[in-house]
């Protein structure tokens, strides 16, 4: 270990917390103009962006690495000009500094308001995905927040590219100096030494594998903004219309396999389930998806596997997906509530009654009915992006955008006024 990087990790967590009681009181139409700035420089250094991006793809097929890690590392023109929109569209949304959350005036006279403000400063470690260091930074100082940046060395050289080009625009539009860093050493000790300065670092937010968010709930001495994976659900309950399940669940599950939105487990009411899961199956064999199923589901499909206890619980980010047929939506509920992971479950129904139930009782962060899983996400909820989304229930949960990044104070105003009781 370096013996200066302990030194080295403080500098840079005191040089935010500085920049970010002066982000506190920038304002909106600066902010803005970075976020259109930025947009236009993303799509100006495409070819440069791409360059860096290849050199990671390069390597990355050297290790070895997985089609889903691959997948989510890859950048192209298409979703550049996603990232570059996501910026257009954090700059389009209102800014929730300073909005006034409630208030009251007391009898006495006393002026009592809640106000929302920025968090402060915000760690925040990803892997793969360079995509995020534009969501993230943008979230971040629209927010009135600093942010220290830490991308997972599987994708350095894209997120250096896309860091850069928003660090040109913040010192050409006046963001405050060391408002927006990243990390620049690809030593691991560095997180432990980062995640010990809670004095001035205000809130983590690791996005990754389960073993990088696991590492940081352990080590960090700040609140910690996380989910672990995205064992997400779908439901299809006997009043479903059939033809429109089936095509949710193969949006769910194949549109994009490798993220923490895609569905990994079905469960089908079992008055259905013959004539629903025979045609499913039909429409999944061109994507390869292997089914791992109870005893029902393999009796029905008697090629498919057997899923074990682990199957249940499994967050796949391939093409696989477990599958078991249940009485009623009770049951559904159980196993969902036993097995998920708290981050996005589905039911397919058009009774109202058993789709007010599901909603009420399973215990997730989203649920959606009758659409799919993949519509968690800050952009398809008209948060412009997300820096992440959360499992836990305090003090954000689901897709975190602009409001997820803020917390409150209370400015009380008198007129010399003293308390005599």
């Amino acid at each position: 270990m370096d013996p200066n990087l302990s030194q080295q990790c403080l500098e840079l967590a005191t040089r935010a917390k500085a920049a970010a009681l002066e982000l506190q009181v920038l304002s909106s139409a600066l902010k803005n103009r970075w976020l259109i700035d930025s947009a236009r420089r993303i799509e100006e250094s495409q070819a440069t962006i791409l360059q860096a991006n290849a050199k990671d793809l390069h390597k990355a097929s050297e290790e070895s690495l997985t089609e889903a890690s691959i997948d989510r590392l890859r950048l192209d023109p298409k979703r550049l000009a996603s990232i570059a929109q996501g910026l257009r569209d954090v700059a389009a949304l209102p800014d929730p500094v300073g909005e006034c959350l409630g208030g009251s005036i007391r009898p006495n006279g006393l002026q009592i308001q809640k106000v929302r403000v920025p968090i402060g400063v915000i760690f925040f470690i990803y892997e793969s995905r360079p995509n995020v260091t534009a969501d993230a930074a943008a979230i971040a100082i629209k927010s009135g927040n600093a942010i220290i940046l830490r991308g997972g060395k599987e994708a350095y050289h894209s997120s250096k590219a896309i860091f850069d080009v928003l660090e040109a625009s913040a010192e050409q539009i006046g963001i405050p100096k060391n408002a927006l860093q990243m990390v620049s050493t690809p030593d691991r000790q560095a997180v432990g030494e980062l995640l010990k300065l809670s004095k001035q670092i205000d809130l983590v937010i690791p996005r990754g594998g389960e073993s990088l968010v696991r590492r940081v709930s352990a080590e960090a001495t700040m609140p910690v903004l996380k989910h672990f994976d995205g064992n997400c659900h779908v439901y299809v309950d006997r009043a479903a219309d059939l033809a429109q399940a089936r095509q949710v669940v193969i949006n769910a599950k194949t549109q994009r396999m490798g993220v923490c939105n895609a569905a990994e487990s079905l469960l089908v009411d079992a008055p259905i389930a013959h004539a629903f899961l025979l045609s499913l199956a039909k429409d999944l064999a061109p994507f390869g998806i292997e089914l791992r199923g109870d005893q029902a589901a393999m009796s029905i499909l008697p090629g498919i596997r057997a899923a074990t206890q682990e199957d249940w619980g499994q967050e796949y980010l391939g093409p696989i997906m477990s599958v078991k047929v249940v009485a009623d939506v009770d049951e559904a509920i159980d196993h969902i509530n036993t097995y998920g992971s708290k981050h996005t479950d589905a039911i397919m129904t058009n009774d109202i009654q058993r789709a007010r139930r599901f909603t009420s009782r399973v215990d997730s962060a989203v649920v959606m009915v009758n659409a799919s899983t993949r519509f968690n996400d800050g952009g398809q909820f008209g948060l412009g992006a997300e820096i992440g989304i959360s499992t836990d229930k305090l003090h954000a949960r689901g897709p975190c955008g602009l409001t997820e990044l803020t917390t409150y104070k209370y400015i009380v105003t008198g007129d010399g006024h003293v308390r005599d009781s």
